[in-house]
């Protein structure tokens, strides 16, 4: 049991990571033998929960420690990138843009740039996390769906006769 709590504890740390959140944690628990469900709904959940907590980060901490120039300088090259990733959803499309943005399984997409997409385009609190709601339970979805086929593909191809 201890090591079970432990496994989805190991999970949901791995989905409050930027640049890994459900790209790494899904298949981490996939891998480690549970249930697709449960690993989905353990990372979605903790991938939602770090919405708010992000986006207030960025917000207010980020600013107070700007003042240290290792991180001012990933600040800035941060938000460069950020900025051109996701002004071509955000602009177009508002809201439902920023999900597809969070939603795309990809490096540099997920819950901590779509709160520094929110951020600089203006997006206010509540529209931010509905959009993160909507684009977690994509990535969930897709990830999920590429770990359960993948696993099966590759079972097939190893189980041969």
């Amino acid at each position: 049991m201890q090591e079970i709590i432990r496994d989805l504890i190991i999970i949901a740390v791995l989905t409050l990571f930027p640049f890994l959140e459900l790209r790494a944690s899904i298949p981490y628990g996939i891998a480690m033998g549970y249930s697709w469900w449960v690993v989905f709904v353990v990372a979605v959940i903790f991938n939602i929960l770090l919405a708010p907590i992000v986006y207030f980060f960025w917000k207010k901490i980020i600013h107070l420690l700007r003042w240290i120039k290792f991180i001012d300088k990933l600040y800035k090259k941060t938000i460069s990138r950020v900025q051109k990733k996701s002004k071509k959803y955000v602009e177009k499309y508002g809201e439902l843009g920023l999900a597809i943005f969070i939603g795309i399984p990809l490096p540099g997409s997920g819950v901590w740039s779509g709160a520094l997409a929110a951020n600089i385009f203006g997006l206010k609190f509540r529209k931010y996390l509905i959009a993160s709601v909507i684009g977690v339970l994509i990535a969930g979805i897709v990830v999920t769906v590429i770990m359960v086929s993948g696993s099966e593909v590759f079972g097939v191809l190893v189980k041969v006769g």
